[in-house]
Parts: C-alpha cells; structure tokens; sequence
C-alpha cells in the first residue's frame, strides 16, 4: 500500500491510472471535504496530532490509519507539516459540468507549466469569486501536489474545467461569453474595456502567450501598460490585475 501512495504522490501516471490523490494538511484536506471531494482512507502521526481531531475534522465515515514517522515522512511532500494525509478520490473536470451564473465571469488560462503560477491563479480566483476557472491544453494534472500545496487547497474549492482550446472556446461562444484576450496584438488597454457582460478574461503563458485561435477569436484583445523596461507580468499577476478590474468594473456586487 505504501509503496502504491508513494508512487500516486510522485507520478501523475500514477494518479490517472489509480484515480486516487494524496492531499497533505489539516486546511487542505478540510477545503476538499467542503469541496465535495471523497476521502478514502485517512493517515495520520499520532505523534503530531490526535485521532480526536482528526475524527473532529472528518467525522467517523472514513478510515483512519495510524502510520509511523518514518513512514509519515515518506508519504508527506512538506518539510514542515500537520501529521495528515487524506487519500481521495479524484474528481473530473469536464466543461459540460460548469454551472454558470447568468452574468458570468470566467478565468480561462491557456497551457501554464508552472505549478506555483496554476496554484496562484486558483488563488486568485478563488479570492474574486469567479464563476470557473478553466484550463486550456494543460500542461500537468490539477493533483499535481506543488499545485495543491500552492494554492493552498483552493483547487478543491474553485469550480474548475479542461480542455483543448478549440473545446473551450466554442463553449464560450456556445453561452454568449465575451472572450478578453491578454495579448500585445490588437489590444486596447485593459481598463478601458466592457466587462460588465458575461466575460472570459484568457491569459497565456509569459514565454509564448495566447495561441492564435484566441487571437482569432477574441471579442477583443486587451493588454496591461507596461511602464518600465520589461514589456510583460508574471501571469498569476496579469490574471489578478485584469479579474479585479472586472470585479470593479461589475461593483463587487458577485
């Protein structure tokens, strides 16, 4: 069994095959429970907590497994850490699961690499309330644990989709969302545009940006004035400017 969470821990293969993912945490397993998530099994340092707060935390439904520190510190992935590790059941993120509201404002981000940049845009999100966060052509799996430990368990809370960028924008235009492209082509500065309709803000990555189906497509291409020597943000920063000018411009009113 070890050897098989230690594999699911390390392995996205691993994780897809299994359908299982290792969450580390008092906060974080407490945010997938409120997620909806379901917990298989429980592991937990007696050394470092209690079953009574781990039954406190989860309720009497799951399996809790007393572990070892020295198998503890195998499974856990942070140096410093709570003594609880949930095995749960991963979730899918189809795009056809979205509920939307009716004026929606979507974070869409296409093929970001970097776990701590997904984890900061799910932050971010997270943080404005937005309706959905999707991902366009991902790069690695959401269980992936730097992006869970980055953005401090809010991939559970977030209501999140993938799919390939043609999927998602044809679901865009499907329900009437306006698409907001970051990119130097064509734009207009950022603040001057409209989002107070059903909105898509859609970043790319800082090396390549946008690819050209959402230049193609876009209701209108918006950029961020740069007024010092570098001509573009880290793109968790772009997101967060753009989605609280829109939460603004909407009057924090959703």
């Amino acid at each position: 069994m070890i050897k098989e969470l230690i594999l699911i821990k390390e392995k996205s293969r691993a994780r897809r095959r299994s359908g299982k993912f290792l969450i580390e945490g008092l906060r974080e397993v407490s945010l997938a429970i409120k997620g909806g998530y379901t917990m298989q099994s429980i592991l937990f340092n007696p050394s470092v907590i209690s079953i009574e707060k781990v039954n406190d935390l989860i309720g009497n439904q799951t399996e809790c497994i007393e572990v070892s520190n020295e198998v503890y510190e195998r499974l856990a992935y942070r140096e410093s850490t709570q003594g609880i590790i949930a095995v749960s059941e991963a979730k899918s993120f189809d795009l056809e699961s979205i509920s939307l509201s009716e004026n929606p404002l979507i974070l869409v981000a296409e093929a970001p690499e970097k776990p701590g940049n997904i984890g900061a845009l799910l932050r971010t999100a997270d943080a404005a309330n937005v309706d959905a966060v999707i991902i366009a052509n991902p790069k690695t799996d959401l269980f992936n644990p730097n992006i869970i430990r980055s953005s401090v368990g809010c991939v559970f809370t977030n209501t999140i989709a993938t799919g390939s960028t043609e999927e998602i924008i044809t679901f865009l235009k499907q329900h009437n969302i306006n698409m907001y492209c970051a990119s130097l082509q064509a734009s207009i500065p950022y603040h001057t545009a409209d989002f107070k309709s059903p909105t898509a803000i859609v970043v790319g990555t800082e090396s390549t940006g946008l690819s050209a189906s959402w230049i193609d497509n876009a209701t209108q291409n918006i950029i961020i004035p740069m007024q010092g020597e570098i001509d573009s943000l880290n793109v968790s920063v772009s997101a967060g400017i753009l989605i609280f000018e829109a939460k603004r411009q909407r009057n924090f009113n959703s």
